[in-house]
């Protein structure tokens, strides 16, 4: 069975926002990863992009392009993620049974935080080097 997912990597002043899932998570915990979640079924992963971004982060987004930026596939995984550099409100913790923090990372960050998958890595530091 294949899960179906999305992320949001909200990039800002040469930062990117990461939220940790914690040590007693059933799948990826004690990791970095991008806010985001599951797609509903019926729904496209551009919407549930949008929904997920709104409950955990408290904010509104226009998803930039129908298709992804990116997609990665892991062990039954299949994330679509977008690059999002503008969004609506100020960013908040909203769903910490999801994430116990929050963080802005730069590129060193990212290259020394234990992320939830491998393809992050390059993604994320070719997102900032974007500008």
């Amino acid at each position: 069975m294949t899960h179906r997912v999305v992320g949001a990597a909200l990039v800002r002043d040469g930062r990117v926002l990461l939220a940790h899932r914690p040590p007693g998570r059933r799948w990826y915990p004690d990791v970095w990863d991008l806010p985001g979640g599951h797609v509903d079924d019926g729904e496209t992963p551009a919407a549930a992009l949008a929904r997920e971004v709104h409950e955990e982060l408290g904010v509104r987004i226009d998803v930039p392009a129908v298709a992804p930026d990116a997609v990665l596939t892991a062990d039954g995984l299949h994330l679509s993620a977008w690059v999002v550099r503008r969004w609506e409100g100020d960013v908040v913790n909203a769903a910490a049974d999801e994430h116990d923090e929050l963080r802005w990372v730069d590129p060193a960050g990212v290259a020394e935080l234990p992320l939830a998958l491998p393809g992050y890595r390059d993604l994320l530091t070719a997102w900032l080097s974007e500008g």
